[in-house]
């Protein structure tokens, strides 16, 4: 199946465009060489062919979740201009 100038004159009306007669001519022939790519693949025979959602094994490429020790929190707070219950104590900035 080709696409003919008509068909491509259609769909550049449908997407409001105006295209010249050289413009007309190659989108004519690329879209048919799209068709027939498209038909080419539609002939490859894939019945023994698993469907799948991703062309590579899937794993898992996260690390381990794994309880580790955390900062000293009175290493980190000795810094702070104002601490309050263990915690870094700002301005309040909302009314």
């Amino acid at each position: 199946m080709s696409v003919s100038k008509e068909d491509v004159k259609h769909i550049a009306k449908l997407s409001k465009l105006s295209l010249t007669e050289e413009e007309l001519e190659k989108y004519t022939n690329n879209l048919s060489e799209i068709v027939n790519f498209a038909n080419e693949l539609s002939s490859i025979n894939v019945e023994n062919v698993k469907p799948t959602a991703h062309i590579l094994d899937i794993k898992n490429v996260f690390r381990k979740d794994e309880v580790e020790a955390s900062y000293n929190r009175e290493e980190i707070l000795k810094n702070a201009p104002s601490k309050d219950a263990g915690c870094i104590s700002v301005p309040k900035v909302v009314e």
